[in-house]
């Protein structure tokens, strides 16, 4: 009888698209691949260990695991992704339950794993996580028209509140004409939006090619027939060139659209971080690409709570938010992360404060988009659907401006036929709700 896999994938898309090589991997080696791991023989938990909330998710999907195993409804529970790489063997120490548990240099060899693991045997092998492997095929669990395109692994910047480099390794660009071919195929395959992602996208190429190479694979991406949206992920704003900005705004089918994660505004506050700039310098940034690119849409990303962040730099940032007026935002508390040079500073801020602080943030950026969607009302935008929503009964999609799984969508109603998942449609819009678009196919 075919053993049945079921992979829970947690944390950012970079981990997700690691779970797609898996099942992959899985599916190749004769298991039956199921939606459910809950469903399954093997249950694999691809899990995130970034920040404490994402290791506190990874260890409570292990634990409600871990109750169906003993009512004997899962057979074995295999362990992988970051925390695993990241604590090793404490994992199955502290929770018995756990059959494997394996580090992402171990990836490409998952269905060894499983087998073992459902014959009885305990794993725990941790490879050279340069092991991890970055091509290969994929069993895409997005939808059928969007995917992720992951373009490098590792980090090297060393910012001091990120364990990343300690857990994944050093940065490491794929080579260009194997992404290409993968964008080929995910475009035969029905995909008509690819999110170009990496720890640090800008700096794809560097380490292979000698210089910054983002820009030339972009224009590549966009030779292929089928791909209509492409959209750049996590950009490290001392890497964003003119060149990038120049393809960006000449090459029709790269969306304006700049994930741009700053992390503060403080010049003392990104020093302690191993970060660069000011104030000044990021608002030049900003205003640099908005001239280049007219209605560039800009994500950021903050962090409150800093290790000796003072009111004062805290009202700081604050007035950096409201004076840049991000289209998009998230703010995150900042989190004490073991072995990373950050959670060895003085000053370390009291929780409740990071929260506080965080959800003053959230909150201005609230206002901010509000009024944002207040001027797209009125105009017509493509928007790629997504599907149906039965609850609000309309459909709903996501316009240039949205990142899939991050930002807000589009809600519209229809008057005569039914759009298809993964068409493009165009909408009137006519209103908003907490930060979505509402309007009227036309």
């Amino acid at each position: 009888m075919q053993n049945t896999v079921g992979i829970v994938s947690l944390g950012c898309a970079k981990n997700r698209v690691d779970a797609e090589l898996m099942m992959y991997k899985l599916n190749e080696a004769g298991f039956k691949l199921v939606q459910d791991a809950a469903m399954a023989d093997a249950a694999i938990i691809n899990t995130c260990g970034f920040i404490e909330s994402a290791k506190q998710e990874s260890i409570d999907e292990i634990l409600e695991l871990a109750q169906l195993k003993k009512e004997g409804k899962i057979k074995a529970i295999i362990v992988t992704g970051c925390l695993a790489e990241r604590y090793n063997s404490q994992i199955m120490q502290q929770l018995h339950e756990v059959d494997a548990v394996v580090g992402i240099g171990k990836n490409a060899d998952i269905a060894e794993v499983v087998r073992r693991a459902l014959d009885g045997e305990k794993v725990e092998e941790f490879p050279d996580k340069l092991n991890l492997p970055l091509d290969g095929g994929r069993v895409q669990s997005t939808e059928q028209h969007w995917a992720y395109l992951k373009v490098a692994d590792g980090c090297d910047n060393c910012c001091t509140y990120c364990a990343i480099p300690l857990i994944r390794g050093r940065f490491r660009s794929r080579k260009m004409e194997d992404i290409v071919a993968e964008a080929e195929r995910l475009a035969k395959s029905g995909v008509k939006e690819l999110n170009v992602i990496a720890q640090d996208t800008t700096r794809y190429g560097e380490d292979n090619y000698g210089k910054l190479m983002l820009p030339e694979l972009l224009k590549q991406l966009c030779r292929i027939d089928g791909i209509e949206w492409i959209r750049i992920l996590y950009c490290y704003p001392d890497r964003i060139t003119d060149k990038l900005l120049e393809v960006m705004r000449e090459e029709d089918k790269i969306v304006n659209y700049i994930d741009l994660p700053l992390q503060h505004c403080n010049g003392r506050v990104l020093k302690a971080m191993n970060r660069r700039g000011d104030k000044d310098s990021l608002a030049a940034l900003i205003q640099h690409i908005r001239e280049k690119i007219p209605g560039v849409v800009l994500r950021t990303t903050l962090i409150t709570g800093f290790p000796g962040e003072s009111d004062e730099e805290f009202e700081e940032m604050s007035a950096f938010v409201r004076e840049m007026q991000f289209e998009r935002l998230g703010c995150f508390a900042y989190s004490q992360e073991e072995d990373t040079p950050a959670a060895l500073m003085e000053n370390q801020i009291d929780e409740d404060v990071k929260q506080r602080r965080a959800e003053i943030i959230g909150e201005q950026e609230a206002v901010i988009m509000n009024d944002w969607c207040e001027g797209i009302v009125g105009k017509e935008i493509d928007v790629l659907v997504d599907g149906f929503d039965r609850y609000a009964e309309c459909w709903f999609g996501r316009s240039a401006y949205d990142a899939p799984e991050v930002d807000p969508c589009v809600f519209f109603t229809v008057s005569d036929r039914k759009p298809q998942p993964g068409e493009m449609v165009r909408v009137r819009i006519d209103d908003h709700i907490d930060c979505d678009l509402t309007g009227e196919m036309i």
